[in-house]
């Protein structure tokens, strides 16, 4: 693990760090920092047993492309609407890809995007400590033919990135933030798009009381906070596409395998 580019001792982990109050991680990163520079490869900067969770409908952008891709439209202006956000579990973390790893499309869908978003790091005391850049690869198709189809259409081996590090920032900061995606295919941009975190719909404390309602994250956990970028309808990755997402200083990219 590392902190600013150079290494935390031996040993200490993510799961640690997130136990300690979010006012005193910076200052305790500081002194636990080594002089050895770290190197690649990076891993995702999560530990494998840690939670990644992920929130929809959250943009206007996204609601409307929800009503495109499906036959059951209401559904998704109810949530868009609802006081209850909709949350699911997207993955574990030992099925993270992290920066430069290869994300997937399934086999069985011919319509298939990334969705770029902001998310969160969260510690066990339920605080937000920072953020990551994520990569919420979906199955549009599944997801439109009939939304109880959104655990298949969300999660499958290859459909969550996130990375290549954590930036440590609060809530209200993040409000001005600007994201933004491109995607390359053939060493050409075919799209690219952005828009600033401020969009969105709910508040990130909002996002992350609803998560932490029921349910008790002792080694912390991280919350994808949805998505306001949707290309075009006629779009679906393919096969040696590269796709970039920029949050903040951060940027993640990963290639699109078989």
């Amino acid at each position: 693990m590392a902190c600013n580019g150079v290494y935390l001792p031996r040993g200490l982990s993510l799961d640690v760090i997130l136990q300690l109050p979010r006012a005193s991680i910076t200052e305790s990163l500081g002194l636990l920092s080594t002089s050895e520079m770290a190197g690649d490869p990076l891993l995702p900067p999560l530990e494998p047993m840690h939670e990644v969770w992920a929130c929809g409908v959250t943009y206007l952008r996204s609601r409307e492309a929800r009503e495109i891709e499906s036959e059951i439209k209401d559904v998704y202006e109810k949530v868009y609407r609802a006081d209850r956000p909709e949350i699911f579990l997207k993955s574990i973390g030992w099925r993270v890809a992290g920066h430069k790893m290869p994300i997937r499309t399934r086999r069985d869908s011919r319509w298939n995007v990334p969705e770029p978003e902001l998310t969160l790091v969260i510690n066990r005391r339920q605080e937000i400590v920072g953020f990551s850049c994520g990569n919420d690869v979906s199955s549009r198709d599944i997801e439109g033919e009939n939304p109880l189809y959104l655990p298949q259409a969300k999660i499958y081996n290859g459909s969550c990135a996130i990375g290549p590090g954590i930036e440590i920032l609060d809530a209200v900061q993040m409000q001005d933030i600007v994201i933004r995606m491109e995607i390359l295919r053939s060493d050409e941009t075919i799209f690219q798009d952005d828009i600033i975190a401020s969009r969105m719909k709910r508040s990130f404390g909002e996002l992350v009381d609803y998560l932490t309602r029921e349910l008790d994250f002792p080694n912390g956990v991280f919350l994808m906070t949805g998505t306001g970028i949707v290309p075009a309808d006629d779009f679906s990755l393919q096969y040696g596409d590269f796709v970039r997402v920029y949050i903040g200083s951060l940027m993640l990219e990963n290639f699109v395998e078989r």
